[in-house]
Order: C-alpha cells, then structure tokens, then sequence
C-alpha cells in the first residue's frame, strides 16, 4: 500500500482536532456538572430519585452508548487519523470541527451532524426554563454521556492510530 508520509501540518491538524473535541466536551462537563452538584444539595424526595435514575441511565445507552461508542467515536478516530496525512490548512485551523464531520464529508453526513447540533442547542437553550433540582437532576444524565464520549473518543483514537486493522468509514469527501 502507498499511504502519503505524515507531514507536520498533519502532527498539528490531528493533534487540535483531538484536543478541539476534549476541550469542547470538558466545558460542557465542567459546565453541567455545577448544575448536578447544585441539585444533589438540596433535599430530594423519591421521584426526584427516580427521574434521575431513568434519565441517567437512558443518557448514558443513548448518548454514552449509542451515540458516542457506536457511531460518532470511531468516525472522529479514522477522521482525525486522516489528518496526520491529508491536512490542508483549513482543515489544519479547523481540524475539530472536521474531525466531527462539519465539512468534507457526504452531504447526509453534514446535514445529520448539523442537525445534531440544532437539536442540541435547542435542548440547552430548553434546559435553562427548568428549575432546580430537576435541571441538575436531568444535567447528571447528560454528564454520563458526555464522560462516555469522551473516554469512548480517546479510546477510539487510540486505536485507529495503534492498530493498523482498525477499519471505519472516515465519510471523508476528497477535495482537490
């Protein structure tokens, strides 16, 4: 097989577009979690308890799971592995946003990831009306997925650059 060799802009590229998304994700934690260890000092009854169980556990299958491990994990991996060889200077200054399919990817692809994030913002933008404790509550679950993804991401990464039979569909759209 002739692969093209690894280039510097690459080493940067796939490097920011690694730390881009752990960064992205840790402020989101960081940011959520205040909520969560606001809500768990206050006094919570049994339905508290239990949409916090429900929901927790529903976060961390669907978006820990389902969402990260099994879908946008492997793609980030194969996609930031991509860049140690391919890297142009957009990709280079926007390597996170590529390693999350933003652009140069199919069509479906960043129209899925786009409409992802809008779902996402509307769902921040609707968690802020929710008072105390059920917005920590909810917030918890949240967490879960996001630290699900985020352990699911480096192990992926980890993976596709030390095993060289790591197969995934990196849906990367060559540009000329």
């Amino acid at each position: 097989m002739n692969e093209k060799p690894i280039t510097v802009i690459g080493i940067f590229a796939a490097a920011w577009g690694f730390i881009g998304l752990l960064l992205l994700l840790g402020f989101a934690v960081w940011r959520l979690g205040t909520h969560s260890i606001e809500a768990f000092q206050m006094p919570l009854n049994w339905l508290h308890w239990l949409v916090f169980i429900i929901f927790f556990v529903f976060m961390a299958y669907s978006e820990g799971y389902k969402g990260f491990q099994k879908s946008f994990s492997p793609r980030f991996a194969v996609r930031t592995k991509y860049l140690l060889r391919n890297a142009s200077v957009i990709q280079l200054l926007l390597a996170p946003l590529f390693c999350m399919s933003y652009f140069h990817a199919p069509k479906k692809r960043v129209i899925a990831t786009f409409t992802l994030t809008t779902m996402i913002i509307v769902f921040i933008l609707s968690f802020r009306f929710v008072p105390q404790p059920w917005r920590g509550l909810l917030d918890a679950g949240v967490v879960a997925g996001l630290i699900w993804g985020m352990i699911a991401s480096v192990l992926f990464c980890i993976k596709a650059f030390t095993d060289d039979h790591f197969s995934w569909d990196a849906e990367v759209l060559e540009t000329t």
